[in-house]
C-alpha cells in the first residue's frame, strides 16, 4: 500500500466545534422547508444507495450529525462506519441519534483526504455534502483517490453544479458583489461545472453510473453514484 500523505487542511473545517455540531444538527429541523428538504435528501440518497447495489458496508463520511444513519441502517445487516475530521461532531451524532441505531455505528475520526482505513476496506463511500466546499480541483482529485484506495466498489457524493436556475442567480449575485468589491461572502461554497467535476471522476479511476438532481433545472445540489473502472487492458 502506498505510504499515507499528510491529509490537506482547508479553513472551513477548523468551524466544527461543540457549538457548530449542534446548531448543524438542529439546522435540518428548522422548520417547514428545511424538514422537506431534509426529506428530499433522504429520498435522493435512498435511490441512489439501491443504484450503487444497496451495499453491505458502508462508511459515511463525513457523517457530520449523524443525519443519514436512520437511512444507512434501514438494510438490517448494513456494516455502518462513520467519521468524520471534527471530534465534536462525532459526540453530537453518537448524543442525539437513536441509541438502538448508535450501537450499530462504529465510528472513528479522520479526514477524507487521508482516510484511516486500509485498500478496499469498504463496499461504497458515502459522503454527502462535503464537496461543495472544496474549490480546488486538485484538492478534490486527492479527496476522490483516496475514495477510489478505500472503496471497494462505489462512491455516492453530492455537490452543487451548475446548468440550473440556483447557479445562474448565484452568479450574477457574485458578480455584483465584485463588481461592488464585497468579495469573500461565500467563500466556502463553491459551484462546479457538471463537465469540470465529470473529468475529475474519470481521471480519479470512476464511472458515472448515477446523477441525481435535488431539482432538477433548478437546484444545485446533484447526487452523483460512481463506480470504480475496470482497470484498462495493457
Amino acid at each position: 500500500m502506498p505510504m499515507k500523505q499528510a491529509p490537506v487542511d482547508l479553513a472551513f473545517s477548523h468551524k466544527y466545534d461543540r457549538a457548530h455540531a449542534a446548531q448543524y444538527l438542529a439546522k435540518h429541523q428548522d422548520g417547514l422547508a428545511r424538514r422537506l428538504s431534509h426529506l428530499r435528501d433522504i429520498q435522493l440518497a435512498r435511490r441512489a444507495l439501491a443504484q450503487a447495489g444497496d451495499p453491505q458496508r458502508v462508511l459515511d463520511l463525513p457523517c457530520g450529525a449523524g443525519r443519514f444513519w436512520p437511512l444507512l441502517a434501514e438494510r438490517p445487516d448494513r456494516e455502518i462506519l462513520a467519521a468524520d475530521n471534527s471530534e465534536s461532531m462525532l459526540e453530537t451524532a453518537l448524543a442525539h441519534q437513536p441509541a438502538d441505531i448508535v450501537r450499530r455505528v462504529q465510528t472513528f475520526r479522520t479526514s477524507a483526504f487521508a482516510i484511516d482505513l486500509p485498500d478496499d476496506a469498504v463496499d461504497c463511500i458515502f459522503c454527502m455534502r462535503l464537496l461543495h466546499h472544496i474549490s480546488d480541483s486538485a484538492h478534490r482529485l486527492t479527496m476522490l483517490q483516496e475514495f477510489h484506495r478505500v472503496s471497494r466498489d462505489t462512491v455516492i457524493l453530492s455537490l452543487w453544479v451548475d446548468g440550473n436556475y440556483k447557479a445562474w442567480k448565484r452568479a450574477r449575485l457574485e458578480r455584483r458583489r465584485a463588481a461592488a468589491g464585497k468579495t469573500g461572502s461565500n467563500a466556502n461554497r463553491f459551484v462546479v461545472s457538471r463537465s469540470v467535476i465529470e473529468n475529475e471522476f474519470v481521471r480519479a479511476g470512476f464511472g458515472i453510473i448515477g446523477r441525481h438532481d435535488f431539482l432538477p433545472g433548478y437546484a444545485m445540489w446533484r447526487v452523483y453514484v460512481l463506480r470504480k473502472a475496470a482497470p484498462s487492458c495493457r
